[in-house]
């Protein structure tokens, strides 16, 4: 049985890794991706719509640069393999799905397109538009462009996003390991953990950051980052081995997140976001309010980070330091630092103004 069947996921995002594409020696492994586009039309004939995230671009292009350290030795390094390895990465895939008649279509999205509200629903509408269409959409991180300042850093996390933006029911990440074990699958007696109901601090003190083939940019961490996102849009996520052939068709040994319920589009949008500008760290009452589905009021603010705007994206931290929810806020840093732990009867004065009903409005926040 294969991993998300049509019958029970109508949209599917699937993301492959570099060490999976490409081999030692730089070369697309053909073979491989011709099995995987067998799968793809198999599930396409059954209904199912697909979304490919591909890495490989930058590992392509180094081999054809002659770059050293696999085109990472430097960002300048790195945007011009991509910029070159892109070409052959489109070209490879158009071909294989065409002979299975298929159609591709490219998407080279960056941070900012999935970020900014209004960007993100023109993604949204052309995924939607080209799944509807039968198409195959490819879409990859434009390295070509983005800086380590402003870009996922990884295609795990983008294909939760695109699996957002995109409606999907499931994610797979295919890569080199077949899921999350308790330790470093390489340690004496690492168990595999084939089922994950909720990601905790003991989930996330099983990842290992290290990526194992040298290729790709993220380890299990950003897996783990990526189920979180997924989740959080009411999207199952599944970490299975790329290295069994055909693997969208077999039953691989896995390891699946399982989303607990669909969140609203906006909200999720919010939770998923991962660019935020500032943060608010709240005491014990404001905590339990939030619990409670409440907005966020100034009193309840104990410290400000950052320089944020209003509109701005920001997280809401408790006194433990982890993080309780995101959202938009309805003041200017500066605004906010005024009223910081006051009541609604005292912030009128303080600003110079009438206050808005909350700091962060619960219609424009997620719980995470």
């Amino acid at each position: 049985m294969p991993l998300f069947p049509p019958a029970s996921c109508s949209r599917l995002v699937v993301k492959i890794g570099s060490a999976l594409l490409v081999d030692a020696d730089g070369q697309v492994r053909r073979v491989w991706l011709e099995q995987v586009a067998a799968a793809i039309a198999r599930r396409h004939a059954e209904g199912q719509q697909l979304a490919i995230v591909s890495s490989g671009a930058i590992a392509l292009g180094a081999r054809r640069l002659k770059l050293p350290k696999g085109g990472r030795a430097s960002l300048e390094d790195a945007q011009a393999a991509a910029a070159t390895g892109q070409i052959a990465l489109s070209q490879v895939w158009a071909e294989v799905l065409h002979a299975q008649g298929l159609t591709a279509a490219q998407m080279l999205v960056t941070l900012g397109d999935l970020e900014d509200r209004r960007r993100y629903l023109n993604a949204a509408a052309t995924l939607d538009r080209l799944l509807n269409l039968r198409v195959v959409p490819i879409l990859n991180e434009n390295d070509s462009v983005a800086t380590e300042e402003i870009r996922f850093g990884d295609n795990d996390r983008l294909a939760a996003r695109v699996a957002q933006a995109a409606g999907a029911q499931g994610v797979v990440l295919l890569s080199d390991v077949d899921g999350l074990y308790d330790r470093n699958p390489a340690q004496p007696g690492a168990q595999h953990i084939p089922r994950i109901e909720r990601i905790d601090g003991a989930i996330e003190a099983m990842a290992d950051g290290g990526s194992a083939s040298g290729m790709g940019s993220g380890g299990m961490v950003s897996k783990i980052a990526a189920a979180r996102i997924a989740n959080g849009a009411g999207a199952h996520l599944a970490i299975a081995s790329g290295t069994a052939d055909q693997p969208l068709s077999a039953e691989a040994r896995h390891s699946l997140f399982v989303a607990e319920r669909t969140a609203p589009a906006r909200k999720a949008w919010l939770a998923g976001g991962l660019t935020a500008r500032g943060k608010l760290h709240v005491d014990a009452g404001a905590a339990a309010a939030l619990g409670q589905g409440r907005s966020l009021l100034a009193a309840g603010v104990t410290r400000i980070e950052g320089s944020f705007a209003r509109g701005d994206l920001i997280v809401i931290v408790g006194a433990d330091g982890k993080p309780l929810a995101r959202g938009l806020s309805e003041y200017a840093a500066e605004d906010a630092a005024n009223i910081l732990g006051r009541r609604n009867e005292e912030q009128a004065e303080l600003l110079g103004y009438a206050p808005r009903s909350a700091l962060v409005h619960r219609n424009h926040m997620a719980l995470l």
